[in-house]
């Protein structure tokens, strides 16, 4: 039997009540007192400057990276099994960054119920990686290296910038590989976590 309308109705009213929940939780700047004189700060830079390569509708192309936990992860092995959220972010250390990801770590339930996992991938080599998310506090969804051969994956998908750093962006990958959306965020600014969860909301739905 489908769920109602009014079922959906009652969904989408628990979801938005996590959002904001989750909004809430997370502080102004997402940097905690651990982060304080440790983050390095670009300044505003270029908001995009790399030429997608893909487009909604596309197979997304495989991959298979290094991961923070010492596993290699492929993006084929969630087919069929989950909804793939990959959030491109450029470096570690950096502001933003460290303001993005921490909401992905509040938020894994909620992708949980939509079938989704977060696979965070970054150019930056996997100490690095490492030793920026524990600082964190520790991340509840791989972390990704895309450092060698230096930013294969986001060359792919036609995110990596002119200075060898990627975008900030996300892709969402349904069950069967394809690409479903793409947000090639300004790179000096956070992609909405609310906008995600709705995005995956709708390919939840028959």
């Amino acid at each position: 039997m489908k769920p109602t309308r009014g079922l959906y109705w009652l969904e989408s009213v628990a979801l938005a009540t996590a959002v904001l929940i989750v909004a809430f939780a997370v502080p102004a700047h997402g940097l905690s007192e651990a982060f304080q004189g440790k983050i390095y700060t670009p300044g505003p830079l270029k908001p995009v400057d790399s030429k997608l390569t893909v487009r909604v509708g596309d197979v997304a192309p495989d991959f298979t990276l290094p991961s923070i936990s010492g596993e290699k992860v492929r993006l084929s092995q969630f087919r069929r099994r989950s909804h793939v959220v990959l959030s491109f972010v450029p470096a570690a250390w950096t502001p933003v960054c460290s303001d993005q990801w921490p909401g992905y770590n509040i938020a894994k339930e909620l992708f949980e119920a939509l079938d989704a996992v977060v696979l965070g991938i970054s150019v930056d080599n996997l100490s690095t990686l490492f030793a920026w998310t524990q600082e964190m506090g520790g991340v509840r969804f791989p972390v990704l290296s895309d450092f060698w051969p230096h930013g294969e994956v986001a060359s792919r998908y036609g995110v990596l910038r002119s200075d060898g750093v990627s975008e900030r962006a996300i892709f969402i990958i349904d069950k069967e590989a394809v690409i479903r959306y793409i947000d090639v965020h300004d790179i000096n600014e956070r992609p909405s976590l609310e906008g995600i969860l709705k995005k995956l909301e709708k390919l939840k739905k028959p």
